[in-house]
């Protein structure tokens, strides 16, 4: 913990400065509750702080919430730590405990911020206000990281104040306020502030920023956090254009019933289309949208595969794959071994590969039914059909792309009599067995997506501020 020194004078000139400044953006905030992202740390405390002195907030059903991802061996004491601080300013707070996980392949902080930000979305009322205090500087250093990454004007247009959050708004009303400001007010009232020695570890690409980048860019150029923000003013105007032509252009690319994105028309969009039309396409899925360098052999991919080859990129938010002219989206999930058999009672069943079976109504099968991998080379007799056919026909039929056939699941009696393939054909022998039972089995393609999110894209906010 720390506890910084009670200051005067000019400190306290600063600490009025920061409760009018966020008075006058409350009053022009949408309508709704207040609920506040307390980490602890220096600036969502002064944030909390300034905002409990303001009657208006309290009127707002002012409350914060503290996210515990249980990462680090003092997390428990922070969260004892914010617990007691709210209760000194008589702000109710709701301690939230977060899963984090790591197994997605996007790195330790973007997964702990997908699962701090999830449960924060939780607790949100409809229509309320998630509050954040990022700063000025926050804004500068998310400008410079994106320029880094290769974003466009999406990315470089920085951190919104204002943009729609799980059923509400998520706010951040300090975007135009100096650090300073934030410290005098804690100077000046005496805060204790939690350091988290994870904000001074250069291993994290914005600590780095922070300590080593930004103050030798001020030694040199010391407008150099202004004319940051100036180009983030700048590339969000051309981002809210850019946004409106994504979506326009994106309507006439997808498929609705297929979540698909057509190849060519793709290709051929200004390039200045391409990140913000991917984007748009893949955020509301739940995925995010491939960097700069992904993107880039995303379009050779696509432009010199042949039509058969069914090419894919694989990168940290999914996979993207190309067939029949159409582009797909999926969560990655490693491909199902060549032999797998289960028993199935009618629940819903999860099948290699992330692919599902259920049924479209409740039912239980006794004797238990065997459900299997398919093969190449068998065949199924679709019911009412003079002849079996071979899968490969079944499938292309029934529009199956070929990296989701092996996910097929066979669906036979515990003596081996065919009954199914998968929601594609049913046996005589199946119609017979399904009617008897009123329900119909269906096949889940691919993985369940994660939940979606909407525009604009995913931004890096810091992980205690």
């Amino acid at each position: 913990m720390l506890r910084l020194p009670r200051g005067f004078g000019l400190m306290h000139r600063m600490t009025r400065d920061l409760s009018a400044q966020l008075g006058a953006a409350l009053a022009a905030a949408p309508p709704g509750a207040l609920r506040v992202a307390y980490s602890g740390g220096p600036d969502s405390s002064a944030l909390l702080h300034a905002l409990s002195l303001l009657p208006a907030a309290r009127a707002r059903d002012l409350q914060a919430l503290h996210v515990d991802h249980g990462l680090h061996q003092d997390s428990a004491r922070w969260a004892a730590h914010c617990l007691a601080q709210c209760a000194c300013w008589q702000v109710p707070v709701t301690l939230l405990r977060a899963r984090v996980d790591t197994r997605t392949g996007r790195g330790m902080e973007a997964a702990a911020r997908s699962a701090r930000y999830a449960a924060l979305a939780d607790r949100l009322p409809a229509g309320g206000l998630l509050v954040l205090a990022q700063h000025r500087e926050d804004q500068a250093e998310t400008v410079l990281l994106k320029l880094l990454r290769g974003a466009g004007p999406e990315g470089l247009g920085g951190m919104r104040d204002l943009r729609t959050f799980a059923g509400g708004w998520l706010w951040r009303p300090l975007l135009e306020v100096p650090r300073t400001t934030l410290r005098a007010h804690i100077e000046a009232h005496g805060l204790h502030v939690i350091d988290d020695p994870a904000n001074r570890d250069p291993a994290h690409a914005r600590s780095f920023l922070r300590q080593h980048v930004m103050p030798q860019l001020g030694r040199h150029w010391p407008a150099a956090s202004t004319a940051l923000l100036h180009v983030a003013r700048v590339q969000r105007a051309l981002a809210d254009d850019l946004a409106q032509r994504s979506a326009e252009a994106l309507r006439t690319l997808l498929d609705a019933p297929t979540q698909t994105l057509d190849i060519a028309a793709w290709l051929a969009l200004p390039e200045v289309l391409h990140a913000p039309v991917l984007a748009r396409w893949l955020h509301p899925l739940g995925l995010d949208a491939p960097g700069s360098a992904q993107r880039s052999a995303l379009q050779t991919m696509l432009r010199e595969a042949a039509r058969d080859r069914n090419p894919q990129l694989r990168y940290a938010g999914g996979v993207l794959r190309a067939w029949r002219g159409r582009l797909y989206a999926e969560p990655w999930s490693p491909p199902p071994p060549d032999e797998w058999t289960l028993a199935w009672d009618g629940a819903p069943l999860a099948l290699a590969g992330g692919a599902s079976l259920y049924l479209d109504a409740a039912a239980r099968f006794s004797p238990l039914l065997r459900v299997r991998a398919c093969h190449v080379g068998e065949r199924v007799r679709p019911a009412g059909a003079a002849h079996a056919r071979d899968l490969g026909s079944l499938f292309q039929r029934a529009n199956v792309p070929p990296w989701q056939r092996a996910r097929c699941p066979l669906i036979e009696t515990a003596a081996g009599e065919m009954l199914a393939l998968g929601d594609i054909a049913l046996s005589a022998a199946g119609q017979a067995y399904f009617n008897a039972h009123g329900v119909r089995p269906r096949w889940r393609r691919s993985a369940p997506l994660p939940p979606a999110r909407s525009m604009p894209a995913i931004e890096s906010p810091p992980a205690l501020r």
